[in-house]
């Protein structure tokens, strides 16, 4: 059997009892390393689940999935993930692969940032799609999330911003070179990430992402009761002003609110707001929540 098991958000004891089990049937247990990162050590996981772990990079997980799933119709396989198994694109690639090898699956969720945003107070059925926000270079500045928040923003609906994280990448040069030298990781910082924003809103001018009148919540390390958890609310511009400190240790995700605001809604982010007053204002007078 070939398991993809999600770990959830914060440190080992989020593991399911379920997924637990599953772990310590498995003679190999892969630990997915480069779509999110974990809050604790690889060696506390170990000890915890009472196995070791190989870590499984971009490369191996996407290309050379063979070795993983070497003899999973005869053993137990498992594949870990941060977060749930369908967080990323790859982990459904690499079930189809194992099936087209007659391979039995088995996916064990777990909490991922999509459904442990409700934690900043918005109604997870208010959210329309996800985004994926990567970092700008000087010459690849691509606008193409711009038009989905809108569409998001057109119909009132709030907008989860994923925020590019950089792992085991390597420089165009060493590309080129084919040298395996890895870039140090990076992780977009909420105000990088408003500065993004409001960088294309001045290039489109389409009035999506106003600075001063489009509320948004920033989030770092939510789930799991996490004590590094942090969520900070205010308009782009507060947040693009804010000190970088407040918003905690990666990883960041930010959400664009949408105008179909209840108040509950309001009432719930404001105790996380930079400005409660301001807060407030812009979601009667820009929104037009009713406050009352």
């Amino acid at each position: 059997m070939f398991y993809i098991i999600g770990l959830g958000l914060s440190d080992e004891k989020d593991i399911t009892l379920r997924g637990l089990e599953a772990i310590k049937s498995s003679s190999r247990v892969y630990l997915e390393a480069y779509t999110s990162i974990l809050m604790i050590q690889q060696e506390r996981l170990e000890e915890f689940y009472g196995k070791p772990l190989i870590l499984a990079d971009r490369d191996m997980v996407e290309t050379q999935s063979d070795e993983i799933l070497h003899n999973a119709a005869n053993e137990d396989i498992s594949l870990l993930v941060v977060g749930d198994p369908f967080g990323a694109t790859t982990h459904t690639d690499i079930i189809l692969r194992a099936r087209a090898l007659n391979i039995p699956t088995q996916i064990i969720h777990n909490a991922s940032i999509l459904n442990t945003v409700g934690c900043c107070g918005l109604q997870l059925y208010n959210f329309g799609q996800t985004v994926s926000l990567v970092f700008f270079t000087e010459t690849w500045k691509p606008d193409s999330f711009y038009d989905r928040v809108k569409q998001n923003v057109d119909l009132g609906l709030h907008t989860l911003l994923l925020l590019d994280i950089k792992v085991k990448e390597q420089s165009e040069e060493n590309l080129a070179r084919g040298r395996k030298i890895y870039e140090p990781p990076r992780y977009m910082s909420i105000p990088q990430a408003v500065s993004q924003l409001l960088e294309i809103e001045s290039t489109r001018q389409e009035g999506v992402l106003h600075p001063d009148d489009t509320l948004a919540i920033a989030l770092s390390r939510v789930g799991g009761g996490s004590e590094n958890q942090r969520i900070v609310a205010g308009t782009l511009q507060q947040l693009h002003d804010h000190h970088p400190e407040a918003y905690g240790q990666p990883l960041h995700s930010l959400v664009i609110v949408g105008k179909r605001l209840h108040h509950l809604e309001v009432g719930y982010a404001e105790a996380f707001a930079i400005d409660k007053v301001q807060w407030r204002k812009v979601a009667s007078e820009v929104y037009g929540c009713s406050l009352e």
